[in-house]
C-alpha cells in the first residue's frame, strides 16, 4: 500500500480529543508540535493541520525550523489512550513538497493542502470523529537515509489531535451554577418563611456540593499533565474559581494592568503565528528547544527559563511556540490572558458580593412594600424585616466562606506573578483580610458556644437561641452537630494549605499531587471517625464527597507517572475519573433539586428532616408569632437572653458585655419579677462555685405551647427545666397562656 505525507497528515489531525459540539461536520485537527527527544533537529513554531473526511483534504499550516540536511524516511506511531493503533514509514521523496527532499537546513514554512486517499480514510476508525476529547497523539521520528547518520534518528515531534468534541461544554457549566445557586437562595427565602430545619439541610447540602466543584475545578490547575478528558471536565468547573470570561472584561483589565505599571502577556494576538503547548513539564521542554543553540548560549538561557518559570509559565521557547501549563492552562483554555487572571476572579467575586447587598436591601423593600399595601400578611419574613441588617452581615460572611478557596489560591498565585505593583496590593488586602475576617468570626464562634457550655452545659443554647449569633455567625456552624461547632476551623485551614500547594508548587505537579492525596486522606479520615455534620443524611452527603475527593487525588498521583505505568494505563484512568465523578456530580444535582423542591412544595418541609440530636430546634426562636405585650413574652425573652426587639441578650459585637445577675435583675425590675439568677445564686453556688448564672429562670417554662390563649389563671403547675435544674418554690405572679411561639424546626409534627 502506498503511503505520502498526506496520510500521517490526515491522521494526525484526525485522532483529536473533542472540542466543540458545534462541529457540523468530522474534523480531526492538531494546532501545536512538540520536540520529543533531546537534541530534536525539527521543531515548528506554527503547526495548524485540519483533515475533512468529507471531502478527502487536509489543509496544512506550518512554520518549521530545520537543522536536518539529507535524505530522510518518517517514522510515523499514531497512538490512542496510550496504545499504538499504527506504525507505518513515509518517504518524502515520492510527494512534491518542496525543502523536505532532501530536507535543508532553516525556517521551512509550508501552506497547503492535501488530497487524502480513500484508502487513508477508511483506516480512521468513526469513533475518533465522535468520541468527547480522545487521548490520540501522532509521533513522527525522522531518521536519515544517506551519510555517516543513516538510520539514526535526527528528530523527533509529536502532535496531540483533536475532533471538535469535548466534555467542555457550556450547557455544564450553567446547569451546575444555577442548580447550586438557586438551593443556596432557597435556603434563604424557606429560613425566612421560619423553616429553620428544611433550610438548614438544604444550605448544607448547597456548599457541600459548592466546595466539590471548587475541589474539581483545583485539580484543572494543578501541574500536572492531565488527559484530555479531566482536562476538560475540570474546566467546566472553573467558574467556582471566578475564571469566567467576558471580552469587555478582559479589555478594561488589561487597560488597568497597563495604567498600574504591568506589561500585559499577548499570547492570544500571537496565535495566528505561533503554537501554543499544552505541557506539565516546562523546563525539560524548552532544555529539549535549546538544544539547537550552541552550549555557550544555551546555559544561561535555561537559567534565565528557570527564573521565568518561578515567575510565569507562559514561555516562549527557541522555537517560537509557547507552554503553557498549570493555572495558565486553565487560562488559556477559559480564553483569558494569564496576566489578566487573577482579576478576573478577583473582579467576578467582589460583583457578586455586590449584587448579593443589593439584592437583600432589594428585597427588604419589596416586603415592606408588600406589608404596606396589603399584598403579604404583616407578619411573613418579619424576622428578616426586623433584623436584615444582620442578616445580611451573615450572608456576606457566608459568601466570603465560598469565595475563601478561589481568592486564596488566586492572591498566592499573584504572589508569584507579579502582574503589577497595583494587583500584587490588591492580593495582599484580599487574601489576609479574608482569611483575618474567617478566623476571627471562627474565634468569636468558638466563644460563644465555650460561653454556652459554662452556662447552659450545652453549646447548642446560645448559639442556636439568640437570633443574632444565628443570623450572623450561623453560617459557620449550622452545618455541623452543636458539639463540632469548632470544625469549621480545620476546614479552613485545609483549603488554606490546599490553596497554598495549589499556588506555590505549580513547577512540580508530583509534590502538589501528594499535598493531595495526604490532605484529602486526613479529610476523608476526619469526616468518617468524627462525623461532625448535623445528622446522618448531611453526613453521608460530605463523606461521599470526601471520599470522591480522595480517590480523585490517587488519580491525580497516577498522572505524573511516578508509578512508570504504561501511557495506556494513564489514559484508561482519565476516562475512568472523568465518568465517575460525572456520575457523581448528577447524582448530588439530583438529590439537591429533589431536596429544593420538597421544600417549597410540602406543607411542612421541617417534618421531611428527623430532630436534630443536639436539640437545636428547641432553642430557637421563630418571631413570626411573637407577641411582647404579656408578661410571659417579656419574662420568655429575659430567660433567653434577649434585649429589646431583635437583637440577642449577648451583645456578640462586644465581648465586655455578658448576661449577668445584675443585668436580668435590671431586665425583671419593671415586670416586678424576682431575679431567676438572684433567686437561684443561693442553691447554685454550692453546686457550682464561681459559675456564672443561667439566664433561664427554672421555675419558668422557656418554651410556651402552641394553642390559644386561655383566661389568666393561677397554678401550681412547675414544668421541669430543660438545664436540668432543680425546682424552686412556685411564683406568685399570674401568668397568661402563652403566645404560640413556634419551639423549632421539627416540632411541628
Amino acid at each position: 500500500m502506498r503511503w505520502s505525507l498526506s496520510r500521517p497528515l490526515a491522521v494526525v489531525a484526525s485522532l483529536a480529543a473533542f472540542a466543540s459540539p458545534t462541529a457540523a461536520e468530522p474534523i480531526l485537527q492538531s494546532n501545536s508540535l512538540n520536540t520529543c527527544q533531546e537534541n530534536s533537529g525539527f521543531s515548528a513554531s506554527l503547526f495548524k493541520v485540519v483533515f475533512t473526511p468529507n471531502n478527502h483534504t487536509a489543509n496544512v499550516d506550518i512554520v518549521a525550523v530545520s537543522s536536518v540536511q539529507g535524505n530522510v524516511v518518517f517514522d510515523v506511531e499514531i497512538f490512542a489512550y496510550g496504545f499504538q493503533i499504527i506504525r507505518q514509514q513515509v518517504y518524502p521523496c515520492k510527494t512534491d513538497l518542496k525543502g523536505l527532499c532532501p530536507m535543508t537546513a532553516g525556517k521551512i514554512p509550508l501552506n497547503f493542502n492535501i488530497d487524502v486517499g480513500e484508502s487513508a480514510v477508511k483506516q480512521i476508525p468513526s469513533i475518533a470523529y465522535t468520541f468527547p476529547d480522545l487521548d490520540a497523539k501522532v509521533r513522527v521520528y525522522i531518521n536519515m537515509t544517506d551519510g555517516d547518520r543513516a538510520g539514526q534518528s535526527v528528530a523527533c515531534v509529536e502532535a496531540d489531535v483533536s475532533n471538535g468534541k469535548t466534555v467542555d461544554l457550556l450547557g455544564v457549566k450553567w446547569a451546575t451554577a444555577i442548580v447550586a445557586g438557586l438551593a443556596l437562595v432557597s435556603s434563604a427565602i424557606v429560613s425566612g418563611l421560619g423553616h429553620q430545619n428544611a433550610a438548614a439541610h438544604v444550605a448544607a447540602s448547597a456548599l457541600s456540593l459548592f466546595g466539590y466543584f471548587q475541589a474539581q475545578a483545583m485539580i484543572g490547575l494543578t501541574g500536572v499533565h492531565l488527559p484530555p478528558v479531566v482536562m476538560s471536565w475540570t474546566q467546566d468547573f472553573q467558574w467556582s474559581m471566578g475564571i469566567i470570561r467576558l471580552g469587555f472584561m478582559q479589555s478594561i483589565l488589561t487597560w488597568y494592568q497597563r495604567a498600574t505599571g504591568g506589561t500585559p502577556s499577548t499570547l492570544f494576538d500571537s496565535l495566528t503565528t505561533v503554537s501554543v503547548q499544552v505541557e506539565k513539564r516546562a523546563l525539560s521542554l524548552a532544555k529539549r528547544s535549546l538544544a539547537l543553540v550552541p552550549r555557550s548560549i544555551a546555559e544561561p538561557v535555561t537559567a534565565v527559563v528557570k527564573r521565568e518559570l518561578a515567575r510565569r509559565a507562559n514561555i516562549q521557547t527557541s522555537s517560537g511556540s509557547y507552554i503553557v501549563y498549570g493555572i495558565q492552562r486553565v487560562a488559556f483554555r477559559a480564553g483569558i490572558e494569564s496576566t489578566n487572571l487573577f482579576m478576573t476572579g478577583l473582579v467576578f467575586f467582589c460583583l457578586l458580593v455586590l449584587f448579593t447587598a443589593a439584592a437583600v436591601a432589594a428585597f427588604k423593600a419589596l416586603c415592606e412594600l408588600a406589608v404596606k399595601n396589603r399584598w403579604m400578611p404583616n407578619d411573613r419574613f418579619l424576622e428578616f424585616r426586623n433584623g436584615w441588617h444582620t442578616v445580611l452581615k451573615g450572608i456576606l460572611f457566608r459568601l466570603t466562606l465560598i469565595g475563601f478557596p478561589q481568592m486564596t489560591i488566586l492572591c498566592l498565585w499573584e504572589f508569584t506573578q507579579k502582574d503589577s505593583a497595583a494587583e500584587v496590593v490588591l492580593a495582599v488586602f484580599f487574601l489576609f483580610g479574608m482569611t483575618i475576617t474567617l478566623g476571627w468570626a471562627a474565634s468569636k464562634v468558638i466563644r460563644i458556644a465555650r460561653r454556652s457550655v459554662t452556662m447552659h452545659h450545652n453549646p447548642a443554647y446560645i448559639l442556636f437561641s439568640d437570633p443574632q449569633a444565628l443570623n450572623k455567625w450561623g453560617f459557620l456552624y449550622v452545618q455541623f452537630r452543636a458539639s463540632a461547632y469548632y470544625f469549621i476551623v480545620p476546614v479552613l485551614g485545609y483549603t488554606l494549605v490546599k490553596a497554598m500547594f495549589v499556588a506555590f508548587a505549580q513547577n512540580n505537579g508530583t509534590v502538589q499531587a501528594v499535598a493531595f492525596l495526604i490532605l484529602e486522606a486526613a479529610a476523608l479520615i476526619a469526616a468518617s471517625v468524627l462525623r461532625p455534620w448535623m445528622d446522618k443524611k448531611t453526613n453521608s452527603f460530605n463523606i461521599a464527597i470526601c471520599a470522591m475527593n480522595f480517590v480523585n487525588s490517587i488519580f491525580l498521583m497516577i498522572f505524573t507517572e511516578v508509578f512508570n505505568q504504561p501511557p495506556l494505563v494513564t489514559g484508561i484512568v482519565g476516562l475512568v475519573l472523568w465518568i465517575a465523578n460525572a456520575v457523581f456530580a448528577l447524582v448530588l444535582l439530583i438529590m439537591l433539586i429533589v431536596s429544593t423542591v420538597f421544600v417549597f412544595f410540602r406543607e411542612n418541609p421541617d417534618g421531611r428532616y428527623q430532630i436534630m440530636a443536639d436539640d437545636r430546634t428547641s432553642f430557637m426562636k421563630s418571631q413570626t408569632h411573637l407577641t411582647t405585650t404579656t408578661e410571659l413574652d417579656a419574662l420568655a425573652a429575659t430567660a433567653r437572653g434577649d434585649k429589646s426587639g431583635f437583637k440577642g441578650g449577648l451583645d456578640l459585637d462586644d465581648d465586655a458585655e455578658s448576661i449577668t445577675s445584675d443585668s436580668l435583675r435590671r431586665q425583671t425590675e419593671h415586670l416586678n419579677v424576682p431575679s431567676a439568677a438572684g433567686s437561684a445564686a443561693g442553691s447554685m453556688s454550692g453546686s457550682y462555685p464561681g459559675r456564672p448564672r443561667s439566664p433561664a429562670s427554672p421555675v419558668m417554662p422557656l418554651f410556651p405551647a402552641d394553642g390559644p390563649r386561655s383566661p389568666p389563671r393561677y397554678t401550681d403547675q412547675r414544668p421541669a427545666s430543660p438545664f436540668g435544674a432543680p425546682n424552686r418554690p412556685a411564683s406568685p405572679l399570674t401568668f397568661r397562656s402563652p403566645s404560640p411561639w413556634q419551639r423549632g424546626a421539627g416540632y411541628d409534627h
